[in-house]
């Protein structure tokens, strides 16, 4: 054993050499515990890495250890109607509680398909302003008028007209859609019941949402964008939707067709113009990208790459069907800021009833969500009426 000095030179007591030579042992045995310890955890998680690589992380899901089971309960509901997992789960979790009218929220796989999939249609949701809200109505300020300014001195200060302010409030309403299989189809484990049932109800959702956020009357649907009153873009109030005419029935004049057209964008405030799109159906757009200028140049430039839109006069083109067609006093072309001009609200949970009974031998598929919409500004908007 090496032997122990003092500080002075001498031998070390006993007594200290004894407590110190403990505290050494003990050292040691504490470092020895908490190497063990560290080598059962780092092999714990090598295990359970492993695992997680060969089972693979769950398709759309950020938080799997909620979605997953939830994923997985919500696929036995659509298959079989067993709402058990469903129901625990609901206790187990608030967001994922059973609605008031029986319904359970859709798997974040169904929900987000159809969710992706009414953006990317040719609805005025890809243009309008789209906000999430948790209540039945969304209320916003809307200012009108333009507020007032001046310039101050050191000395004085100048007082500025306040614009006028207004209480804008959006109901939503609830869009349903009921798609049908068989049993024997839902039996079959090679159908993916999920992806069926997310494209059946995006599709019925989708055709639903277009035409009423542009023709909607606002009863127990939204109020679409040609459902508000309407006046000569010079004479409009902050009330209403100005709009330029054409000279010829129903159709563009034969001399000059595109004068209209740049009546009509400059109808349109300066404010709003770089935000600006066109919104037609195909019909009128046959029409229009048929127009060549006074030096036989097409007034229409189609997109040089996919996921571009053409444009007309250097501003983009919407494809809506559920605009009118070109008739006798219709409004067939809009221009404008459309998301400074009108907003969609929408609640973002989507829930799917199940039932079984009502169409035998199919099953039937009753899904739910709650969405509205409405003018927020009618200076961003401009119309072409042909007279």
């Amino acid at each position: 054993m090496t032997e122990v000095k003092a500080a002075g030179g001498g031998d070390m007591p006993a007594d200290l050499k004894g407590a110190m030579m403990g505290f050494v042992s003990e050292l040691k045995g504490f470092r020895e515990d908490i190497q063990s310890k560290l080598n059962a955890q780092e092999q714990r998680m090598t295990m359970i890495d492993r695992k997680t690589a060969l089972r693979g992380r769950a398709p759309l899901s950020a938080t799997a250890e909620v979605e997953v089971p939830h994923q997985k309960a919500f696929n036995a509901y659509l298959r079989s109607g067993d709402d058990d997992g469903l129901r625990g789960l609901a206790i187990e979790e608030k967001a994922l509680s059973v609605a008031s009218d029986g319904g359970f929220l859709a798997a974040p796989k169904v929900a987000e398909t159809v969710q992706n999939t009414l953006h990317s249609t040719s609805s005025l949701r890809r243009l309008a302003n789209v906000v999430t809200i948790e209540g039945s109505v969304y209320e916003a300020l809307v200012e009108r008028g333009d507020m007032g300014a001046g310039w101050a001195t050191e000395a004085a200060t100048v007082e500025t007209a306040n614009s006028a302010l207004d209480r804008i409030a959006i109901p939503v309403h609830e869009l349903s859609a009921m798609p049908r299989a068989s049993q024997r189809l839902l039996d079959d484990a090679a159908f993916d019941v999920e992806g069926w049932l997310a494209e059946r109800i995006a599709e019925k959702f989708a055709r639903s949402e277009a035409n009423a956020f542009l023709r909607g009357d606002g009863v127990d649907k939204p109020r679409g964008l040609l459902s508000y009153p309407t006046a000569p873009a010079a004479t409009a109030t902050t009330a209403q939707i100005g709009f330029v005419a054409t000279t010829a029935a129903g159709d563009f004049p034969a001399a000059a067709p595109m004068d209209c057209l740049i009546d009509l964008i400059y109808s349109l405030g300066a404010e709003y113009r770089s935000n600006a799109s066109f919104l037609m159906n195909s019909k009128t757009a046959a029409r229009v990208r048929k127009m060549k200028d006074a030096d036989g140049r097409f007034l229409w430039t189609d997109a040089l790459s996919v996921g571009q839109v053409p444009q007309l006069l250097g501003y983009p083109v919407m494809i809506s069907e559920d605009m009118p067609d070109m008739t006798t006093s219709s409004f067939s072309i809009a221009f404008g800021d459309f998301r400074a001009a009108y907003t969609i609200v929408e609640r973002p949970d989507l829930r799917v009833l199940r039932d079984p009974f009502s169409a035998k031998p199919h099953v039937l598929f009753y899904a739910t969500k709650r969405v509205g919409g409405g003018i927020t500004d009618f200076r961003a908007v401009r119309l072409l009426r042909f007279i």
